[in-house]
């Protein structure tokens, strides 16, 4: 069941098995759904997966799993997607000689990405008051899973909000300098400025998950302690594996955290049946299944 709320005029939409009900007492696990460039949120490829991460909850409470907490699912339009529209362009890539060719490629898609990251802080911050204004129930966990820009997104929201415990990034990469380097050189430009301005690569090279310590095995590490599912295509030419491999490797999630990977034999830049299913099991185990007063701090 969809529910829309109008938060600081970004659509909102609250997915839940059989409503928000607030008479309810069990507390709530949140999962932020991203959807991919050129996507919306309320897409059939979007709905489709949050139908099946509520029916996968749904089937393993009734086969007599813990359910501790309530699932519930939330996404929005990334910045310059669906609703928040402004400039189709710029949500396009290098296409030298061609009508569709956008020359900001690099900047645009991480500009649109990294915004579209902090609007899910921002909405951790009031989604509890809309939702509950009398404070009638707790959300106890956040999660966050992202397919292609979405996963970029996932990637960073990972990285820089320590309430978010669980991610699951689909075909997205951590490495976006070095995916945009490749893919400038594919397009037939230079991988410097100004196809990839001077100052983003500046920003990039500090902010970005490959810079954050990622494979420090201490809370100097932002992924330490979190639950992260890998989920990509070994034949994913848009986003190849190969820039993902050494820092997913190397990545260090601690005793407390869950690291797991799986690279798709056959799969493109999709999202898989195979994939889905791994996220619904993963989403299960990691926030709903998990005992309420478990602290992972």
């Amino acid at each position: 069941m969809k529910t829309t709320l109008l938060i600081a005029g970004l659509n909102v939409h609250i997915h839940t098995q059989s409503g928000v009900d607030v008479a309810c007492t069990a507390p709530v696990a949140v999962v932020f759904l991203l959807h991919g460039r050129t996507g919306y949120a309320q897409s059939p490829h979007m709905e489709g997966l949050i139908s099946s991460l509520l029916s996968h909850a749904q089937r393993r409470r009734a086969e007599g799993g813990k359910q501790a907490k309530e699932l519930m699912v939330v996404n929005v339009d990334h910045r310059n997607h669906g609703s928040r529209l402004v400039d189709v362009r710029a949500n396009l890539g290098w296409a030298r000689g061609q009508e569709t060719h956008n020359e900001k490629h690099a900047i645009d898609m991480f500009a649109i990405y990294t915004g579209t990251s902090r609007d899910v802080s921002f909405l951790i911050d009031f989604l509890p008051a809309y939702v509950f204004p009398n404070g009638e129930r707790e959300i106890i966990d956040w999660g966050v899973i992202g397919v292609s820009l979405g996963g970029h997104s996932t990637w960073t929201v990972l990285m820089e909000d320590t309430r978010v415990t669980m991610g699951v990034p689909i075909i997205g990469c951590p490495d976006y300098l070095s995916l945009m380097e490749e893919r400038a050189k594919e397009a037939g430009m230079a991988p410097g400025p100004p196809v990839i301005p001077k100052h983003l690569q500046a920003y990039i090279t500090k902010h970005s998950p490959t810079s954050s310590g990622y494979d420090i095995p201490s809370e100097l590490n932002p992924f330490f302690n979190k639950d992260i599912l890998v989920l990509s295509g070994a034949a994913d030419n848009l986003v190849p594996w190969s820039h993902c491999k050494p820092f997913v490797d190397a990545l260090v999630v601690g005793e407390k955290g869950r690291k797991r990977v799986v690279l798709q034999t056959g799969a493109g830049h999709e999202l898989t049946p195979e994939m889905i299913a791994e996220a619904a099991e993963f989403v299960w185990q990691w926030i709903v299944e998990a005992p309420a007063d478990e602290s992972k701090f």
